[in-house]
């Protein structure tokens, strides 16, 4: 008999796309480097620029603007580093990628649903004069929560710093315009939104000049050097256009997403969903079981074929308590009893259910002991 899987940790990596998977096997079956200039090197510019401007279209940006990494860390890592500013201000909820590129950046508070503190923002900037850039994310990693980032850019515009915006996380699962945000640089990565990994983009507006960080060639408009990925630019571009014409299957991941919060909270009423009473990614769900370690509850579910993350997978598979609910003012019982549950625009209902059996059996085992954990 086949074991049912079932697959719920989206924000850590999106399945392959077919799309995707298509564009990068026929990129690789040609041969041609884009800085070539004979025929079949001029194919793998063109195939790099028709690149650039489909993924310029997911979030309104020019196509000129856009300049191919890595993935989100090399994107995240470039801003900051590259961006030449004496301050980097980032909020206390960010990604890793971020909080550890530059050990002086500044804070920014936030409040108990992870929305940073615009207030404290504005006194940061205007306690010191010195150019500033002001790194927001759109939506958290963890929690799903949303930030406010047409206020933060308006804020951080009006002292004068630039304002970068990770949508790594969000991209493919929520509309992302880069006018609308007013950000002067955003992030973005192809694994998130069904793309290869190992690929993704800084986009770069208006007049914003970026230092890169890996000098040679001078490719990428001398923002990032190397021969181009190309298989991966191929695969992000095909992913970037199924993405922006599958958002509504994440209108979908919410109602679904919604009824596995409603029977986890009637089955626990202990149970807590963080960030519940704030705009959240439509396809997130931040779970505390109070008494009961994440560790435990990722362990449980995976044996019955539930694959669910402790908070971000970026941590080299550890599993410790978030920075980003931490950050939250949330207790250490909180902080290390929660679980990130991430729907897909695949999602069933079968899946659904499937979690909430192995949920329900893994809480009525473990009930009594983590009843006694609270009680000590």
């Amino acid at each position: 008999m086949t074991r049912r899987e079932t697959y719920l940790d989206w924000n850590a990596t999106a399945p392959l796309l077919p799309e995707a998977a298509a564009a990068v096997t026929a990129a690789l079956r040609d041969c041609g480097n884009a800085s070539s200039v004979h025929r079949w090197g001029r194919a793998a510019r063109q195939r790099v620029e028709n690149a650039r401007e489909i993924v310029a279209v997911l979030i309104g940006a020019d196509p000129e603007g856009v300049a191919f990494v890595s993935g989100g860390t090399e994107a995240n890592q470039l801003a900051l580093l590259g961006s030449g500013r004496e301050r980097i201000v980032v909020s206390a909820v960010e990604h890793s990628s971020v909080l550890q590129a530059l050990q002086h950046a500044e804070r920014i508070p936030v409040s108990a649903d992870g929305i940073v503190d615009l207030g404290r923002l504005e006194e940061l900037l205007a306690s010191d004069p010195r150019p500033a850039l002001v790194s927001v994310m759109l939506a958290n990693n963890e929690t799903g929560a949303i930030q406010p980032v047409a206020d933060v850019a308006d804020v951080a515009h009006r002292h004068g710093a630039l304002f970068h915006c990770d949508a790594v996380q969000a991209a493919g699962k929520i509309p992302v315009d880069i006018v609308a945000i007013g950000a002067d640089l955003i992030s973005l990565s192809a694994h998130k939104l069904g793309g290869p990994p190992g690929i993704g983009a800084l986009i770069i507006g208006g007049s914003v000049e970026i230092a890169p960080m890996i000098r040679g060639g001078g490719q990428e408009r001398g923002r990032r050097a190397g021969s181009e990925n190309l298989p991966g630019v191929a695969g992000f571009a095909a992913a970037a256009d199924a993405a922006r014409h599958r958002l509504a299957d994440y209108e979908r991941a919410q109602t679904l997403r919604d009824s596995l919060e409603a029977a986890v909270l009637a089955t626990a009423p202990e149970a807590i969903v963080i960030g519940a009473a704030t705009p959240r990614l439509p396809n997130t769900s931040a779970i505390a079981l109070p008494g009961v370690s994440a560790e435990t509850q990722v362990i449980a579910l995976d044996l019955d074929g539930v694959m669910v993350s402790a908070g971000a997978a970026c941590s080299s598979g550890k599993v410790g308590p978030s920075h980003v609910l931490q950050a939250m003012g949330a207790v250490p019982e909180i902080a290390g009893s929660t679980i990130r549950v991430s729907l897909g625009w695949s999602t069933t209902e079968a899946e659904i259910e499937h979690f909430l059996e192995a949920w329900t059996a893994m809480y009525r085992r473990v009930k009594p002991h983590a009843a006694a954990a609270r009680a000590a």
